[in-house]
């Protein structure tokens, strides 16, 4: 495990809030003490003695999200959307068997949108179950993820088919609740499934009446999704980076820069933008440091790449490109000499590459342990990159990366969820798993 340094970058720490709930009785009771969230959008939260569940990337799968989050203990499996994490019962601890109440905190590490047909119910899910958790003692949080931004750019290049179609019905849909826009957010996760039976269009794509309804999809998107559009100012309200307790949350990667420049600044300057809330009339500002570049929070891939396999790969083909070498080099020497320079000059330009791979990933685990210095936490969970081998850890699991690419627009894999309990970390990969213990990461 990485040591942590006392001297570490300035964070900013915004004014401070609990969240109200019809349980404070209850968590007094129990001895716990409340949620407390620093920021808008909230970037630090104080959650002791809460369980806390990271799920992935969902790409408008919302049968995979729901199976996902029944699997973690925390969504009823009747079919009614209801949060039941305030009274799962888990082992707390592998060694024993006492199992207690469990209040918990759900975190999702953005990309929601594009790949599927079901973006806007599973957002709505999300902040029904968040409104249900406060009452019971936990919460649900969210981090925005490149497809957010790229669709308050105005980037639809990944957007379903049905995704349109669902931005087109849910403005209708809202018409019936007039200005109401809060309640009719939330209710529509009850209400998608029976519209999207009744505007279902014909299956002849090229139908005129299809065209022109992809038109209108496409147009109801940007409505909503342009800056200061309905579900941008949704989106508004969630991250970029989000800390729970000594847990660091973003979709790509956080790295040093990224701290100096000030979390709490890029969540504000991400929110403003999506808000729509600039100073002059003109286009509104990106915040690149977090939205753009191969190295901003919601791009970077540093430590989600899976480089076991990448770097086997890249060695065979460098490999390759050395043995061509060396033919064209021994084949102007004696005959005698060809085989033992072959043999030379391949293996030690083998040697040559697994020692640089070793040197980067030296580097990397050196960054990604200055980052967590820098924030006085014990690891990071990021998404972003679909993990063939599933939800796992590296670099000392300072890092755990939870994108399994459940969504049928990606991988259609099984769903797993990391589970926190206490400092302990482990992978949820079936229901049986919420009560038998796979691998256990202790930070304490």
């Amino acid at each position: 495990m990485a040591s942590f340094s006392l001297n570490s970058l300035p964070v900013p720490h915004p004014p401070t809030r609990k969240l109200t709930d019809s349980s404070s009785a209850t968590l007094r009771t129990r001895g716990l003490k409340p949620i407390v969230v620093s920021g808008n959008p909230p970037t630090l939260v104080s959650a002791p003695g809460r369980r806390i569940v990271a799920v992935g990337d969902l790409h408008g799968d919302l049968a995979q999200t729901r199976l996902a989050l029944e699997m973690a203990g925390i969504l009823s499996s009747d079919g009614q959307d209801s949060w039941i994490g305030g009274e799962t019962v888990l082992p707390y601890f592998p060694e024993c068997y006492l199992c207690i109440d469990v209040f918990n905190v759900l975190v999702q590490l953005g990309d929601i949108l594009d790949r599927g047909e079901d973006e806007i119910a599973i957002l709505s899910l999300l902040r029904s179950l968040d409104i249900q958790a406060k009452a019971q003692g936990g919460a649900v949080f969210q981090v925005n993820g490149n497809h957010e931004t790229m669709n308050v750019e105005g980037d639809f290049r990944y957007v379903d088919s049905g995704g349109f179609d669902e931005c087109l019905n849910f403005l209708e849909y809202l018409e019936d609740y007039g200005g109401n826009w809060d309640e009719g957010f939330r209710k529509w996760i009850g209400s998608s499934e029976r519209w999207k039976e009744e505007q279902k269009i014909p299956q002849n794509y090229w139908d005129p009446w299809n065209l022109v309804k992809r038109q209108k999809g496409a147009i109801a998107r940007s409505i909503l999704l342009r800056p200061g559009g309905l579900l941008a100012c949704e989106l508004a309200r969630h991250a970029v980076v989000l800390q729970v307790d000594d847990w660091v949350f973003c979709h790509g990667g956080l790295l040093p820069h990224h701290v100096a420049y000030g979390i709490g600044r890029m969540n504000r300057e991400v929110s403003d933008w999506m808000r729509c809330l600039h100073e002059s009339d003109t286009t509104p500002h990106m915040p690149f440091i977090a939205t753009r570049g191969y190295d901003s929070v919601v791009w970077n891939r540093l430590f989600s790449r899976d480089t076991s396999d990448l770097d086997d790969y890249q060695v065979d083909q460098a490999s390759d490109l050395c043995l061509c070498f060396n033919i064209f080099i021994v084949s102007l020497l004696s005959l005698s000499t060809q085989e033992l320079l072959l043999l030379w000059f391949t293996s030690s330009f083998r040697l040559l590459l697994h020692f640089l791979f070793f040197l980067l990933n030296s580097m990397i685990q050196s960054i990604l342990e200055e980052t967590l210095q820098s924030l006085g936490a014990k690891a990071m969970v990021v998404g972003h990159t679909p993990q063939m081998a599933g939800v796992n850890c590296k670099y000392n699991c300072n890092i755990w990366r939870v994108d399994v690419g459940m969504s049928r627009g990606v991988l259609y894999s099984s769903p797993e969820v990391l589970e926190i309990i206490d400092n302990k970390a482990r992978v949820i990969r079936s229901k049986r798993d919420t009560y038998n213990e796979l691998r256990v990461v202790d930070y304490t």
